[in-house]
């Protein structure tokens, strides 16, 4: 989700809930405690160099049970990130302290934000011999090569 979501999203909202990627919720009284631009600038193992910008949003649970961040608040505060740090139109990343801080990709499902799962990937697969998926082999192939591996077979 881009952060022009995020806002679009908010303008109607009568609450502000994230639900985890397993179906419970992050706490009401959760704060978010930072929003800025996280910028990776690194180089893959094909030798690429790359250069990735997103919106940061730190939630925390922060035991205070008499505050409920509402709507306006959460654009109160994404219009003052903007207008400090100079932050565009970029996708969000979420993080969240569960058993350690977790980063999560952002989603709403008509409702609730969902913040997702994340995951890793090899930015060069032509260059570094990563199957793209699972290779299919012809059993009957295998048969050679597996009386090699037969005790006295001459592979070890």
């Amino acid at each position: 989700m881009k952060l022009s979501e995020i806002k679009n999203h908010l303008a109607t909202a009568t609450s502000v809930n994230f639900s985890l990627p397993n179906g419970s919720f992050v706490p009401e009284h959760f704060h978010v405690t930072e929003i800025g631009i996280l910028t990776k600038h690194f180089i893959d193992c094909g030798g690429t160099i790359r250069k990735e910008d997103k919106v940061n949003f730190q939630l925390m649970d922060a035991n205070d049970y008499d505050h409920r961040l509402k709507p306006q608040k959460l654009l109160n505060i994404i219009a003052l990130s903007e207008k400090k740090l100079g932050i565009e139109d970029l996708e969000i990343e979420v993080e969240y302290q569960a058993d350690t801080i977790g980063k999560y990709g952002l989603d709403f499902n008509g409702t609730n934000f969902v913040l997702t799962n994340t995951n890793t990937a090899c930015l060069a697969n032509d260059h570094c011999g990563i199957p793209q998926g699972k290779q299919k082999i012809n059993l009957a192939e295998l048969k050679n090569e597996a009386a090699c591996c037969t005790p006295g077979g001459g592979c070890c």
